[in-house]
C-alpha cells in the first residue's frame, strides 16, 4: 500500500492523480490528510482517506497502518517543519513502513537557500532513522510565480533583486509525476535501495524572459526591473508586507541571484519520460486553474 501525506495539497493531490493514472488501485492508496472532509472527492474515487496531522503525532501511526511506501510531502509551515517531519518519520517507523520518499529542496545539504536548513535537517533525521528512503530534491515550482503574474497584470512590471540569476523551474505536475514513478517503483521492488534525485526543469531562464512570458499571458507589455535588495525590501513593505515576509522574499531572490535555482540536471525529465513543462505552458495552465476556481 502507498500513502501520500498532504494529499489535499497542491502537490499531494497531483501525486494521487498520477498514481491512479499509472494504474495503482484506489484501495491501494492512502490519502493521509489533515482534514479528511477536504478529501471527499478522493474517497469517492475509492482512495482510502485517513487523518494525519503533522503536528498531532497521535494521528500519524494509525494513518500509516499497513503502508509499505510513504511519501512525506514537506510541510508548509516554515519554522515548524523539522519537528513535524520528525513526527512523521517516527510514526512511519512505528507503523512498519518499509520505504520513505521525501520531497526536499535542491542541494539541500550544501545550499545557502533560505529554505534549505529545514530540509537538510529532515534529510539527516531520515538517514538516522534507518528507514530505506528516496530523497526527491525538488527545484522551483513554476506555480510560485502566480502572484507575480497578477502583480504584472496590474503594473506591467516584475520587480525583483535576482540580478542575472537563472531559474530552472518545472510545473508541480512534473514533480508529482516523478514522485509517483518513484513510489510505484519502490512498491514493486522491496529490494530497491534508497536514492537521491536532484530534480529541476530542463531549461534555466532569466527574469527578463519571465517578464516577457507573463506579458504574452496577460496581453500587455511587461518588463523586469532589477533593484537592490534594500530597494526591493522597501517596495515590499510599501505594498503592505510585514518585515519578516519581505525579508523572506528578498532572501529567496538572493538565492536566485547566487545561482541556487538554475541547475538543469535532466533527472526530472528522465524520471517522467518526457520533457519538463515549459515556463509559458506551465504558467498559462496555472493561471487558467486559478481563474476557474
Amino acid at each position: 500500500m502507498i500513502a501520500v501525506t498532504a494529499a489535499t495539497g497542491h502537490l499531494g493531490r497531483l501525486v494521487v492523480d498520477s498514481l491512479l493514472e499509472r494504474g495503482v488501485a484506489p484501495e491501494g492508496i492512502v490519502a493521509a490528510v489533515r482534514t479528511p472532509a477536504k478529501a471527499a472527492d478522493l474517497a469517492e474515487r475509492g482512495v482510502v482517506v485517513r487523518e494525519a496531522d503533522y503536528s498531532r503525532p497521535e494521528t500519524l501511526a494509525p494513518a500509516f497502518d499497513g503502508v509499505d511506501v510513504l511519501l512525506l510531502v514537506s510541510g508548509s509551515e516554515v519554522g515548524q517543519r523539522v519537528q513535524q517531519h520528525a513526527n512523521v518519520v517516527e510514526a512511519a517507523q512505528a507503523a512498519g513502513v518499509r520505504h520513505l520518499v521525501y520531497t526536499s529542496v535542491s542541494q539541500a545539504t550544501t545550499s545557502t537557500l533560505v529554505l534549505a536548513p529545514e530540509h537538510k535537517a529532515t534529510e539527516e533525521l531520515i538517514e538516522a532513522s534507518g528507514l530505506t528512503a528516496t530523497i526527491l530534491r525538488n527545484g522551483w515550482y513554476t506555480e510560485n510565480y502566480l502572484g507575480t503574474v497578477e502583480q504584472a497584470r496590474e503594473t506591467g512590471v516584475v520587480l525583483g533583486s535576482v540580478g542575472d540569476g537563472l531559474v530552472a523551474s518545472a510545473s508541480r505536475k512534473d514533480y508529482a509525476e516523478a514522485a509517483a514513478a518513484v513510489l510505484v517503483a519502490a512498491d514493486a521492488d522491496p529490494s530497491l535501495e534508497g536514492a537521491l534525485h536532484e530534480l529541476s526543469g530542463d531549461v534555466a531562464w532569466d527574469h527578463p524572459f519571465l517578464a516577457a512570458t507573463i506579458g504574452e499571458i496577460v496581453g500587455r507589455e511587461v518588463v523586469y526591473q532589477d533593484v537592490t535588495p534594500e530597494v526591493h525590501t522597501q517596495a515590499l513593505l510599501d505594498v503592505g508586507l510585514d518585515e519578516g515576509t519581505a525579508g523572506f522574499v528578498v532572501a529567496l531572490d538572493a538565492g536566485t541571484r547566487a545561482g541556487l535555482l538554475g541547475q538543469t540536471s535532466g533527472e526530472l525529465s528522465r524520471l517522467i519520460g518526457r520533457p519538463t513543462t515549459p515556463l509559458a505552458e506551465g504558467l498559462k495552465a496555472a493561471v487558467s486553474v486559478t481563474s476557474a476556481a
